[in-house]
């Protein structure tokens, strides 16, 4: 099994910065991919973005440019970088963790809110 715990979410102003953390614990080597989805009221789940072990990243289109995902394989923790938020960035933001296999593991989320 493997423990995922995000921090960092919290409520910020359109424009402003937030930084998303998440630990992972557990049995590690399971874990090939590490990423970021986020799921806004009454919509689905989407990805943000997602990191490999050898640091190759692929964004979502909406948050390019704004976003930067990055992975200390060292302290098995990945970060999300928020930058030039805006409202329609508000979500749950979920850590989550793929197996070459293709199993799914999930933190319980955190919130971010951006106000106008």
């Amino acid at each position: 099994q493997v423990q995922l715990v995000e921090s960092g979410g919290g409520l910020v102003q359109a424009g402003g910065s937030l930084r998303l953390s998440c630990a992972a614990s557990g049995s590690i080597f399971l874990i090939n991919d590490m990423g970021w989805y986020r799921q806004a009221p009454g919509k689905q789940r989407e990805l943000v973005a997602v990191i490999n072990r050898r640091l190759s990243t692929n964004y979502a289109d909406t948050v390019k440019g704004r976003f930067t995902i990055s992975r200390d394989n060292a302290k098995n923790t990945v970060y999300l970088q928020m930058n030039s938020l805006k409202p329609e960035d508000t979500a749950v933001y979920y850590c989550n963790g793929a197996t070459a296999t293709g199993f799914n593991f999930w933190g319980q989320g955190t919130q971010v809110t951006v106000s106008s």
